[in-house]
């Protein structure tokens, strides 16, 4: 939001570069004193702390608000400062002079628990999973199935599993974000959808191939 902007992607990284140092970087990171601020949204969506990336204008607040509609819970909006708890998980929350607040373009700021309420909106969690937010190009590479999910993005010294969604157009990136939780939880129980329609098709090729011997 307007209050909190700093240069154009600061404080992100590309995969496997260590987010952190120079002026958005406190250390060290305690309960008290962030170790990286980054510019991003966080939100609990299923129960998953969920720290949403992307280029300026890409539609993260936008989404966010759509989630927050939703029901799902709302910690900040463009600027998430990260810490490490006792135990050594990441967590983020909302810089205390923009808590509650978000900026959408063509509303200006809203207080978001002012409009939804305190039941919409939570003060720190633990970050889980990152998505990215991508405009659409046709020379993006994009995994079909699903194999290469999810890739490791590097936060203040640690790893947390990340989801690249392309934005275009007709894509409703709300419902991808929700999605994207529910596969996250389905994995971390052990069920991988490409995985399942793989051992299909190679079952379906075995019987095949002893029909034909």
């Amino acid at each position: 939001m307007a209050a909190g902007k700093t240069k154009k992607n600061a404080g992100q990284s590309e995969k496997g570069r260590p987010l952190g140092g120079g002026a958005s970087g406190f250390l060290p990171g305690t309960e008290t004193s962030p170790q990286v601020v980054i510019s991003a949204g966080l939100l609990k969506i299923f129960g998953v702390g969920t720290l949403i990336i992307g280029d300026s204008g890409v539609g993260k607040s936008e989404s966010s608000l759509e989630l927050i509609a939703r029901g799902h819970k709302f910690v900040s909006d463009d600027v998430v400062e990260i810490f490490r708890d006792e135990r050594g998980l990441l967590h983020g929350r909302s810089p205390r002079l923009t808590r509650n607040f978000m900026e959408i373009r063509g509303l200006g700021i809203i207080n978001i628990k002012e409009i939804f309420g305190a039941r919409a909106i939570l003060e720190e969690t633990p970050i889980d999973l990152v998505i990215r937010l991508k405009k659409w190009s046709k020379k993006m590479e994009i995994d079909r199935l699903g194999l290469k999910f999810p890739e490791d993005f590097r936060l203040a010294g640690m790893t947390v599993p990340q989801l690249h969604i392309p934005v275009a157009p007709g894509r409703n990136i709300a419902t991808l974000i929700e999605v994207a939780c529910r596969v996250f939880v389905l994995r971390k129980k052990g069920y991988e959808a490409a995985q399942d329609i793989v051992r299909r098709l190679d079952r379906k090729l075995a019987r095949k191939n002893e029909k034909s011997s």
